[in-house]
């Protein structure tokens, strides 16, 4: 299996970096976290004119057309900067259940070019998460009933707001009225819309986790290449070297697990959602042996609200369990692993 990127891939990456780098530092983005609304329009535009919400949308609809191996790539950056999840929840995991239905649909012809010119803001349920990021400023909320998928205007959704650990997140629970004027999918295109939407989440996720834990190894390191003690700087020290070495080697060893998903994704594998829980399974591992090395070079001014690292910490904290926990993806790879007819073992592995 071929892992290379090509070079709109690689270049477009670039491009995203850099401009996140001058739009979302962090003192910006605790300015936005600390107004009201959590959320800032004139940084959301300006990411839609680097074209990252046309990314996946069907060029029919207005997109770049782009598919889910580049996504991969892309939710790694947003989560290096910190950017809020229900970015990806509408260009990456919405856009992917409009992109499925028909090509006539209502709802796909009205809401695929919005989500393209990053007009829409839209937040998404699914029965696995209890609350949903950024109802309470979403447009439109995509919420399921059973098998039934509905596209619902905030208006008939009532909200009520939850608290997080990450000063970033906007949580709410919703309380709604089914009615057949919003449903746009039921029975087994609705099951396997809601599956799709579960295996994009839960990989949108594992991306940010990964991009969170780089991110949090930087800092580490710049910060152990700056305090001193007995007159050499920490990072000198071999067991800083080793703690910061684990991480990296809980990155690296993650980043395949994470393209093999997205390429089952892509190419509609049968056996999609067991890659994308390895894969979450190996980002949670790294994000989280990221966070607590970090906050062991660092010593505890890595909880205060001046260090950037409790920002990043905090997120990978707070995404942890979202799109299904830890128990829910061991289950998912555990049925994979010991079903009768998964042909694993020594038996199956060489030729007789």
């Amino acid at each position: 299996m071929d892992f290379t990127f090509n070079d709109d891939q690689l270049a477009f990456r670039e491009a995203i970096s850099r401009f996140l780098m001058t739009e979302a530092a962090p003192e910006m983005l605790r300015e936005i976290w600390e107004t009201d609304v959590g959320r800032s329009r004139d940084l959301r535009n300006k990411i839609a004119e680097q074209g990252l919400t046309a990314l996946s949308v069907p060029e029919a609809e207005g997109g770049l057309g782009m598919d889910d191996v580049t996504w991969a790539l892309m939710t790694q950056e947003l989560g290096y900067y910190a950017i809020p999840d229900s970015l990806a929840d509408t260009a990456y995991v919405a856009c992917g259940l409009l992109a499925g239905l028909p090509a006539q649909h209502p709802a796909r012809a009205a809401l695929l070019p919005r989500i393209a010119d990053g007009s829409l803001r839209m937040a998404i349920s699914h029965p696995v998460n209890p609350l949903v990021s950024d109802a309470h400023s979403a447009e439109v909320l995509i919420l399921s009933d059973g098998d039934d998928i509905h596209v619902v205007p905030r208006a008939q959704v009532d909200v009520q707001n939850h608290p997080s650990i990450d000063a970033s997140r906007r949580l709410g629970q919703v309380a709604w009225t089914p009615a057949p004027a919003t449903c746009i999918a039921s029975g087994e295109q609705g099951r396997a819309l809601l599956a799709n939407v579960l295996d994009r989440g839960a990989l949108s996720v594992a991306g940010q986790l990964l991009g969170l834990a780089q991110r949090m190894l930087d800092l580490s390191v710049d910060y152990v290449a700056q305090r001193k003690q007995f007159g050499k700087p920490i990072g000198s020290f071999q067991a800083v070297k080793h703690h910061l070495a684990d991480v990296a080697r809980y990155i690296e060893q993650a980043k395949p697990v994470l393209y093999r998903a997205a390429h089952a994704i892509a190419r509609g594998d049968v056996n999609a959602g067991v890659w994308v829980s390895q894969a979450r399974l190996a980002a949670n591992e790294a994000s989280w042996i990221a966070a607590r090395k970090g906050i062991q070079v660092h010593g505890a001014m890595g909880y205060t609200w001046e260090v950037d690292l409790q920002m990043f910490m905090k997120r990978a904290w707070a995404l942890d369990a979202s799109w299904g926990d830890r128990g829910f993806h061991k289950t998912r790879v555990s049925d994979y692993l010991f079903a009768d007819a998964t042909g694993l073992g020594p038996g199956h592995t060489f030729e007789e």
